[in-house]
Order: structure tokens, then C-alpha cells, then sequence
């Protein structure tokens, strides 16, 4: 399916569910998270063909250092391999890759490959993928702010020129649009502390599918009745 002009430029999604899928099977719960990765792919591909330009995923939150050392570690490295594994079909689709988040405590490796994946597909345009990794709104809002409180201690801006669309500047998705739809999977309806400033006029979608089984046509229908929706931004059509 191919939407039309007026589907969503930018996706948000927060993959949620996938212990939980794991768990119905009796098996681990990071097999789950492996499980969840693969669909990660499916999902990229469907964007070009629906007109999605942008889609940011929630991999791994400020809050999710709190679940066991056992499962912590393991996504720690599933991230590593993720990157590792998936680098040259990215380039090769033309999907351009970026982290937010606060990467201070993610570990050397990691944090090199990250760095490694960016610069690789600083060049392709055709889709935007975006990584949400030890990301929090609130954490990100409160780094932007110290950001912005430097420049203005140091004379770089003045407190009136502070308004409402100067701390965007600021924020880790400064290049990026805001999202128009946010889409959380496995039937929680709360946004958890994603893209918090971002996300003031998205749409939302809270639908019961857990991440993994989260296909394409799923994906399509969401954003088929995305472009039924009346958006008016605060205001009223004429």
C-alpha cells in the first residue's frame, strides 16, 4: 500500500511488549527483544513505500536500567549486534541512522558503533531512523535546558530571547521534525516518557499487538486511518 499526501512524514514507536511475548512461550525474555529486533526491519522497509520519511523507535529508556543485570546486559549486546548485522542493509536501503539519548553511561563499544553507523549513513536520505537509546523526555528536556542556560550565562543568548521555540534548538532532535503519529504496541495506553516536548499535537495509536507481532499490514492500517484524522492543531477549520 502507498499512502497519499496526507500520511504521516514522521512515525514515533515505542516497541513495546516484547518480554511479555517471550514469556507466553515459555522462553526467555530476550528472546523476545531478538524477536522485537527483526520486526525493527520490516517496519523500515514499509516507510519509503507509505511516504514515511522519518521513524523514531524506543529501544531503550533512562528508566530500564532498573530491570535485572541479566537482561540489561543482554540488550546492551543485542544492540551492539543489531548495529553490527543490520549496517549494510540500512546503506543499502538509504536509511539514514541517528541515536538520541543521553550516551554517557552506554559503554565504549557501543558508543562506538553508534558513532560508526551515523557517520556510514550520513548520506542517504530516502528513510530517517532514529534510535531512542537510554533516552527520557524529562532527562532530555533537563540536558537542553543546562545547554541553553551555558549560552545564556556566557552571553551566547539573551534570557528574552527564551521563548517557546528556542529550546527545540537544544533538544537531541534538533534536526528532526516533530512526529505527527506515535504508535505504542501491546496494548498500554501511556507514553512512558517519549519525546515528551515533541509530541505536544501527534496523533497517538495505542494498539494491543505486541511489538513482534507487529507486521507491515499492521503498520499500513494505522497509517491508513492516520490520514482520515481531522488535525486542527488547536484551532478550527473555516
Amino acid at each position: 500500500m502507498t499512502s497519499q499526501g496526507n500520511g504521516p512524514r514522521h512515525v514515533a514507536i515505542i516497541m513495546d511488549g516484547n518480554g511479555r511475548w517471550a514469556q507466553q512461550r515459555g522462553r526467555p525474555r530476550l528472546l523476545g527483544h531478538r524477536a522485537g529486533a527483526r520486526r525493527v526491519r520490516e517496519i523500515i522497509e514499509a516507510c519509503p513505500d507509505n511516504n514515511v520519511e522519518y521513524v523514531t523507535v524506543f529501544a531503550f529508556s533512562t528508566e530500564n536500567w532498573k530491570r535485572t543485570q541479566t537482561e540489561v546486559s543482554g540488550l546492551m549486546s543485542l544492540f551492539r549486534r543489531y548495529i553490527e548485522s543490520e549496517a549494510q542493509t540500512l546503506l543499502k536501503q538509504e536509511t539514514r541512522v541517528r541515536f538520541i539519548g543521553d550516551r554517557l553511561r552506554l559503554d565504549a563499544k557501543l558508543q562506538k558503533l553508534m558513532n560508526w553507523i551515523e557517520a556510514l549513513t550520513a548520506h542517504n536520505s530516502r528513510c530517517n531512523l532514529t534510535i531512542a537509546l537510554n533516552y527520557g523526555g524529562r532527562d532530555e528536556v533537563a540536558r537542553a535546558t543546562k545547554r541553553l542556560s551555558i549560552d545564556v550565562a556566557e552571553g551566547r543568548l539573551k534570557p528574552d530571547d527564551v521563548t517557546a521555540e528556542t529550546l527545540p534548538r537544544y533538544l537531541d532532535t534538533h534536526v528532526l521534525p516533530d512526529p505527527d503519529l506515535v504508535i505504542r504496541t501491546s496494548g498500554e495506553a501511556r507514553i512512558s516518557n517519549f519525546l515528551l516536548w515533541q509530541s505536544a499535537y501527534a496523533e497517538y495509536e495505542f494498539v494491543d499487538t505486541l511489538w513482534p507481532d507487529f507486521t507491515r499490514d499492521k503498520f499500513e492500517e494505522i497509517l491508513a486511518r492516520y490520514g482520515g484524522r481531522d488535525r486542527r492543531f488547536g484551532g478550527v477549520k473555516k
